[in-house]
């Protein structure tokens, strides 16, 4: 008989055993492509400022990034774009004409203190550019509530006044007071031609990022229908405004489709994603009608990550044969 040599064992390890073909930096790199579309509208909107906020956002993150690996002796996690990616999504959930260095603290808070201080990615309870919002809306909410309009509307009060920038209401504002007739028109909400964050005014930009996510298996549609479908029902029952307006302005879309499917914070089940959506939207028009923020996007999807432990324990699956 032959005797066994090394060549013929084999080495026996804990599931999974498929691989995905699938990457951390992949998936990164996945969102950043599919958030191109709404960074190239809001940069067409808002011009300049846009593109300042967001070049400092994404260079903060990531020298955060590397300077808190650094400090704390562990390997450089820079080169799996996270860091960037969460650059990026601060900056689109800020106005376009809010202080720079308002921006870099702000980036500062989501790396240091939202991330790295848990352990880094994979660990943080909450979303970090979300988390860095709602610091940042407590810290300076004069800037962080004042919106620039869109470069057209600029450009006809240069011309008539000869002033710098316009300032305006946001619709969620006009909805708040009750000032429907305010509100812009359709056509206005899908391309984005209206105040706001960078990234959360384009719908049909944020539809088209989404689309490309789905697509790339990246996320699943499991949040996004349910969030968006929650907000759409509260709004037709409510009565408060027409549901096209409650989902297409403020950062419905851009929550939905790219903050709360974050894997890190969100649940793993398919039923506890329709629980995640459903709370998301919920909690998102009740402080919309009855809080003191025109918008409560970014403080449900943070409520939702920190009862996000309690949703994967109630919707895990029982194992095959369990009583």
């Amino acid at each position: 008989m032959k005797p066994k040599t090394a060549e013929n064992h084999y080495v026996l390890s804990s599931s999974p055993h498929a691989h995905a073909r699938s990457s951390v930096s992949r998936i990164m790199l996945d969102v950043i492509v599919a958030l191109l579309p709404t960074t190239l509208a809001g940069v067409w909107f808002f011009g300049m400022p846009a593109v300042w906020t967001i070049l400092v956002c994404v260079a903060t993150c990531v020298t955060t990034e590397a300077l808190c690996r650094m400090a704390m002796g562990r390997e450089s996690t820079v080169g799996d774009l996270s860091a960037a990616l969460t650059g990026l999504l601060l900056a689109l959930n800020l106005p376009a004409g809010i202080p720079l260095w308002m921006a870099m603290v702000g980036s500062v808070f989501a790396i240091a203190v939202a991330k790295q201080v848990f352990g880094g990615l994979g660990m943080n309870p909450f979303n970090p550019a979300l988390a860095a919002r709602a610091f940042m809306l407590i810290s300076f909410t004069g800037p962080m509530t004042t919106w620039l309009a869109p470069v057209s509307r600029c450009c006809r009060a240069q011309a008539a006044c000869g002033v710098d920038a316009v300032t305006t209401a946001t619709p969620l504002a006009f909805v708040k007071a009750g000032q429907l007739d305010q509100v812009p028109p359709l056509w206005n909400l899908l391309i984005g031609d209206m105040p706001g964050c960078i990234g959360e005014v384009s719908a049909i930009a944020l539809a088209l990022g989404a689309a490309y996510l789905l697509w790339r298996k990246v996320i699943t549609w499991h949040i996004p229908a349910a969030f968006i479908a929650t907000v759409a029902i509260y709004a037709l029952v409510s009565g408060r405004a027409p549901a096209h307006v409650e989902v297409l302005t403020g950062g419905v879309m851009l929550g939905a489709c790219f903050m709360a499917t974050d894997y890190v914070t969100s649940p793993i089940t398919a039923k506890g994603k329709l629980v995640f959506g459903f709370g998301c939207g919920l909690l998102c028009m009740l402080i919309r009608q009855f809080g003191g923020y025109p918008e409560g996007c970014s403080f449900a999807i943070l409520i939702m990550n920190a009862i996000c432990p309690l949703v994967n324990r109630w919707t895990q699956p029982r194992p095959f044969g369990a009583k």
